[in-house]
């Protein structure tokens, strides 16, 4: 039996010692996206030392500023869910490609455009909320999951040819995290088994320090706090045509938004104001990716890590993401903090990932199997999902020759797997009204 009042009703309050510490355990879980982010885009568009501290300490304090705004809500402004947001895995590679295509100033002025975007697309997305029932949004977690676990998985073993590509060791230390964050699941119960995950990671990254794959030497060295640059790369360039990948992408992140609003709210016990939460949640994302834009950061959206971790602690607190949102806050701008991030074990960091969006991947099984899969337009449906969301996910560069932005929409496991659900659902509800009606007639 769950603790007293660790299992709470979203809008309720834990002891501080205990909002504390699975704050922590969220800030473990996700930190290493926005570490992720930042180094990719630095190595990427060869940053400075300097350039690149600006970029990830801007990208901790929107991460942290964003949860705290998606887990209180301001004016109709954030979910008033448990979520954390942080830099996006695909708009990461959109802004990436712009700003080698043209120039980084013209990449910001992308994220600008974009997030303006979100506010003038979302009135018409709302009208067509009914085409994301439960069923759609299970396959888009799915898509979501299995797409993460092989990029996740990917990093883990590194890149074909080089030296140190499926090393043992990473290896070892990946599958020796997700076996620890077991024995902790299975061991314990209460508070310790819901920190079963920051657990795992803390006894991994103490097993890479084992294996000699850990080194804090630099964290004693630099200055003690940073704070963000303003506007780091000068002012924006605002190219339209060059921003239609990441204006493409916004309308497959409101989905992506929807489906995580949709899963959290459940898990949560939240789903009478989950049509009015939706809105809030898209309208948060475009705030912080302005922000984020303006301290030289790609998109800052809601993070789909959120279900997962929710789902494993079972702790349903808002209170809980928004008390992590101010750990991010601390370490952007306590600049050890930051070093002492960027030397967690990426293998660690990986097999951690690994297994929280398996458990993304569980509840969209979960959501899946609430209908009636016998029936044709569900198992269509399902079939032509899955079938278009695995092939790209399946068959890299499947869709290389095609124009950039058909490789944007089918060439992304989860939007081609998603548009396709939604599109057959509709076809064959469509189908069955007009049967219906002839019937009736």
């Amino acid at each position: 039996m769950p603790q007293p009042g660790l299992t709470t009703p979203d809008n309720d309050a834990l002891p501080w010692q205990t909002t504390l510490l699975l704050a922590l355990q969220h800030v473990l879980v996700v930190a290493a996206t926005p570490i992720t982010s930042a180094f990719l885009i630095a190595k990427a568009l060869h940053f400075t030392d300097t350039v690149t501290a600006s970029v990830l300490s801007a990208t901790f304090l929107m991460c942290g500023l964003g949860a705290i705004l998606q887990s209180l809500g301001v004016k109709g402004v954030g979910a008033r869910l448990p979520f954390i947001m942080v830099p996006g895995g695909a708009p990461i590679a959109i802004f990436v490609a712009i700003a080698l295509q043209t120039n980084i100033q013209t990449a910001i002025g992308a994220v600008i455009l974009t997030s303006l975007f979100y506010f003038i697309a979302l009135p018409i997305f709302r009208r067509c909320l009914h085409h994301f029932p439960p069923f759609i949004i299970g396959i888009m977690l799915l898509m979501v999951s299995i797409n993460l676990i092989r990029l996740y998985g990917g990093l883990i073993i590194g890149q074909p040819g080089s030296a140190d590509f499926a090393h043992p060791t990473s290896i070892i230390l990946s599958l020796g995290t997700i076996l620890i964050t077991l024995i902790f699941a299975l061991a314990f119960s209460g508070i310790l088994r819901q920190l079963a995950v920051m657990f795992g990671l803390l006894a991994g990254t103490l097993l890479g320090m084992a294996l000699g794959s850990t080194d804090f030497s630099g964290v004693s060295h630099g200055p003690l706090f940073s704070f963000p640059q303003l506007l780091p790369f000068g002012w924006p360039i605002f190219d339209l045509s060059a921003s239609l990948p990441l204006l493409i992408y916004a309308v497959i992140s409101m989905a992506e938004a929807t489906g995580q609003t949709i899963a959290t709210a459940e898990i949560v016990n939240s789903t009478q104001n989950v049509q009015q939460a939706i809105p809030r949640t898209i309208r948060g994302d475009a705030v912080m990716s302005l922000l984020g834009g303006i301290f030289g950061t790609s998109l800052i959206i809601t993070s789909g890590e959120n279900i997962g971790v929710v789902r494993t602690t079972n702790v349903k607190s808002r209170f809980v993401t928004a008390a992590a949102g101010g750990l991010l806050i601390l370490i952007a701008i306590f600049a050890p903090l930051v070093r002492l991030a960027t030397c967690l074990p990426g293998s660690v960091v990986c097999g951690t990932a690994v297994i929280v969006f398996s458990i993304i991947g569980v509840i969209g099984i979960d959501m899946i199997a609430r209908e009636p899969l016998h029936t044709p337009g569900k198992t269509y449906a399902l079939a032509m999902g899955l079938a278009m969301g695995m092939l790209p996910i399946l068959v890299p560069g499947l869709y290389q020759n095609f124009p950039a932005g058909v490789q944007m929409v089918f060439g992304n496991g989860m939007a081609a797997g998603t548009l396709t659900a939604i599109l057959v659902n509709s076809l064959f509800n469509w189908s069955e009204k007009r049967t219906q009606a002839r019937v009736k007639s």
